[in-house]
């Protein structure tokens, strides 16, 4: 079964041009170029349009037509939450704006002085939600893998600046989970995607829209394992300008082993991720065959 990579589309140039055309323009001319772009990886990106037109076809009930269309929207979108995180990150003047759902929630689980894992996934734009939690009063931490292109990240490191959250990058010596436990015992938050693999890692098989999925063992077993209070955290684009941001209500499994803990968090993180996938199916950025 094809699986994902850990590595992100795209070349310098392309950032380059973009990023250019933002600071001319603004939004209106980039997203004007990104529809041919989003054409290109439309008609010739072949494995992760079969993959996305899988999910809107069968897991969602699209018809056929519908799911075409729906291929070149998501495409579309996904070009352009990169091009809103230049923008918010590198400070370009915008229109963007955003709401709020349960954001006193991450400032109750600052408060706690447990430490806090926020789980989310690949839908919407992370790098918006990311951003937006640098007036949560205490240490930001994402765990991501490293995937991007080292041009790539060195020439968008330099025109977004250092950011306002910790990266703990993921290592194949395991060193991350010593970074991970120190900053839960700094009472500090560590957020992750909960939705993607490496193919070797650790897995869980859960259904997911009504068919067998892998998700990573990873997220929930350090839930499980450093018991902290955990949320779910999405921020999914409603317009051209307006986002919205999720956070669930806080959850603990202090009192559950390892194994029914975590089943739980699993099973919680699923009844949430089903919800917002099902809600914004163009929006979630599942680039390879998922399902089983």
């Amino acid at each position: 079964m094809p699986s994902w990579q850990g590595k992100s589309k795209g070349k310098p140039l392309g950032y380059r041009i973009f990023v250019s055309i933002l600071k001319i323009g603004g939004v209106t001319p980039a997203y004007f170029l990104l529809r041919f772009v989003a054409l290109y990886y439309f008609l010739f990106s072949y494995r992760s349009s079969k993959s996305i037109f899988y999910f809107f076809r069968k897991r969602i009930g699209f018809s056929a037509v519908t799911s075409f269309f729906k291929l070149y929207q998501n495409y579309y979108l996904f070009g352009q939450s990169i091009i809103d995180k230049v923008v918010v990150m590198s400070g370009i003047p915008n229109k963007f704006t955003f709401n709020f759902d349960g954001v006193g929630n991450l400032h109750e689980i600052a408060a706690l002085k447990k430490g806090g894992l926020l789980l989310s996934a690949h839908i919407g734009s992370w790098e918006i939600a990311g951003d937006l939690l640098k007036n949560i009063d205490t240490r930001i931490n994402i765990v991501m893998f490293d995937g991007e292109d080292q041009q790539i990240k060195s020439y968008m490191e330099k025109v977004t600046g250092k950011s306002s959250v910790n990266i703990i990058v993921i290592k194949n010596d395991l060193s991350h989970i010593f970074k991970i436990n120190e900053a839960f015992q700094n009472n500090e938050l560590v957020c992750m995607h909960a939705d993607r693999y490496i193919e070797g890692n650790k897995t869980i098989t859960r259904e997911f829209l009504g068919a067998e999925a892998k998700f990573p063992a990873g997220p929930f077993i350090l839930a499980a394992k450093f018991k902290v209070p955990v949320t779910f955290v999405f921020a999914v684009k409603e317009s051209k300008h307006h986002y919205h941001f999720f956070a669930s209500a806080i959850k603990e499994y202090l009192h559950l082993g390892k194994e029914q803990g975590m089943q739980q968090v699993l099973s919680d993180f699923i009844c949430e991720f089903e919800n917002k996938v099902k809600k914004y199916p163009e929006q979630w950025y599942n680039y390879y065959n998922f399902w089983q």
